[in-house]
């Protein structure tokens, strides 16, 4: 195989072999665009949803590519010279111990650079050319962040522009919007959505979540693999979540083994939702809304920023602190139900209603909208 069908590109690499019953067919992957195909069929088209083949192996997470060859990708516009930095810079992250999710995107930032014409040898063409780039404060801190490290790999030193990343405040939903959302889900999606909800994870903590890190006889979840250098954490859980844990099938230790499948259903699912009920902000919430809907409800009702600390998992309170200035709750309106037996009372209060008043033998309990 020459060329990519896609885009023409000769970056073509070997992804494995597909078994089938007339013999095994070569799989290729584009390094350039990310092209999937084999033998003249489809695997993953990233640009639609347009394939009939199934697909065999993760976009994200090729099965039989080497260790370094990920990092390889993104960098078409260097030279040799350039290229090889770049690689070796990315290799020495991978040693000491940096995430893939943060590799992955200083490479992208410095092909950014690399595409807007700036030599990575000369500090000062990268001063440039971020001076020239159309973007945010938060942007282009970025972009400076990674060449500085890109430069402290190399053993060189620069004189940084002075970019600052101002801290914008999160936009928070009303929990109906929420809950439309994950209602539009299949099985998988929406259980996906509802453990972000109920307990403030973030996307890849809840992706990294092993079957045995949920107590379905005590009704709590383990954060075992936190995000950030976050702590690990147990957070309750409600028997809504765990009757929704129950019907997923267990196929691995992981309870999501494709959660890209959930991502691309989400953000269809939402951009559906807003153009369905036009409502424009569906289109604003993304998996760490829930993260932030999450500790902003729990901050509201506690006004115990050391618990909302804990649930988050974060070392710094200083994090946790802007959750105490989110929203303005004084004019919101209440959802309002009565309970007349226990069960029921203790039904509402596992889905967060608060008892208000008794009346007339029945118990008044009240959410906020």
């Amino acid at each position: 195989m020459d060329n990519c069908p896609q885009c023409s590109s000769q970056r073509i690499w070997k992804d494995g072999l597909r078994k089938t019953v007339s013999g095994d067919v070569q799989r290729y992957v584009c390094r350039e665009c990310g092209y999937r195909f084999s033998a003249g069929k489809t695997l993953y088209n990233p640009s639609g949803y347009g394939s009939t083949c199934q697909i065999c192996v993760s976009p994200r997470r090729s099965k039989n590519l080497t260790t370094v060859e990920p990092l390889r990708e993104g960098l078409a516009g260097a030279t040799n010279d350039t290229k090889g930095k770049i690689l070796e810079h990315l290799w020495t992250l991978r040693k000491q111990g940096y995430k893939s999710s943060t590799i992955k995107l200083r490479s992208r930032l410095l092909n950014i650079l690399l595409k807007r014409g700036a030599n990575l040898n000369e500090p000062e063409s990268v001063k440039e050319t971020i001076a020239k780039i159309e973007a945010s404060q938060g942007y282009k801190f970025q972009l400076v962040a990674a060449y500085d490290c890109f430069l402290s790999t190399q053993g060189l030193k620069w004189n940084p522009p002075n970019y600052r990343q101002t801290q914008k405040l999160p936009f928070i939903p009303q929990e109906s919007e929420i809950d439309t959302l994950i209602a539009a889900m299949g099985m998988k999606g929406a259980t996906f959505l509802q453990i972000l909800k109920e307990t403030g994870m973030r996307k890849g903590e809840a992706s990294e979540l092993f079957w045995k890190d949920i107590d379905t006889e005590r009704n709590t979840l383990t954060v075992n693999n936190p995000e950030k250098n976050s702590n690990s954490r147990t957070v309750k859980i409600s028997n809504k979540l765990v009757a929704m844990l129950k019907r997923l099938p267990i196929k691995s230790e992981r309870v999501f083994t494709n959660p890209t499948y959930i991502e691309r259903e989400f953000y269809l699912k939402r951009k559906c939702q807003a153009s369905k009920l036009q409502n424009p902000r569906l289109l604003n919430i993304s998996f760490h809304t829930f993260r932030h809907w999450k500790a902003t409800m729990e901050y509201h009702k506690t006004k115990d920023i050391l618990h909302v600390r804990q649930l988050l998992g974060h070392r710094d309170i200083n994090n946790t602190l802007i959750y105490t200035q989110l929203v303005n709750f004084e004019s919101d309106d209440y959802y309002v139900k009565t309970a007349k037996t226990l069960e029921e009372a203790c039904e509402l209060a596992e889905t967060g209603f608060e008892y208000f008043t008794t009346i007339e033998n029945a118990q008044v309990f009240r959410k906020r909208k």
